[in-house]
């Protein structure tokens, strides 16, 4: 199982990657951000796919989505200079608090 949080993990870093890149391709005219793009989904989405053979694809989406989130928002903050109002914050918390509530208490997940 640890080894498919690892990957899982490893999915969410190469989204985080892509998304940001997304963001620098402006709107595909730059070749290299949009390389890079389209590089990380692809291998988000096969890890994605070999973790939901071993964790329930809806518990795999919350986790990526939901930490994907957090992380994209905590890149557009520091690295992309964009602020968060004080509902955006309080959003992205019950975000992690729902990411902890179905890590420690869901029985689909495998403690």
């Amino acid at each position: 199982m640890l080894k498919s949080y690892l990957i899982l993990a490893f999915a969410i870093a190469c989204e985080v990657i892509a998304t940001t890149a997304l963001v620098r391709s402006e709107g595909f005219t730059k070749l290299v951000p949009t390389l890079i793009m389209a590089l990380g989904y692809g291998i988000a989405f096969y890890c994605l796919s070999i973790v939901s053979k071993s964790i329930p694809i809806g518990i795999t989406y919350a986790l990526w989505s939901g930490l994907g989130i957090v992380l994209i928002s905590i890149v557009g903050w520091i690295y992309l200079n964009q602020r968060l109002d004080m509902p955006a914050q309080i959003g992205i918390a019950l975000i992690i608090l729902g990411v902890i509530v179905i890590n420690l208490f869901s029985k689909s997940v495998s403690h």
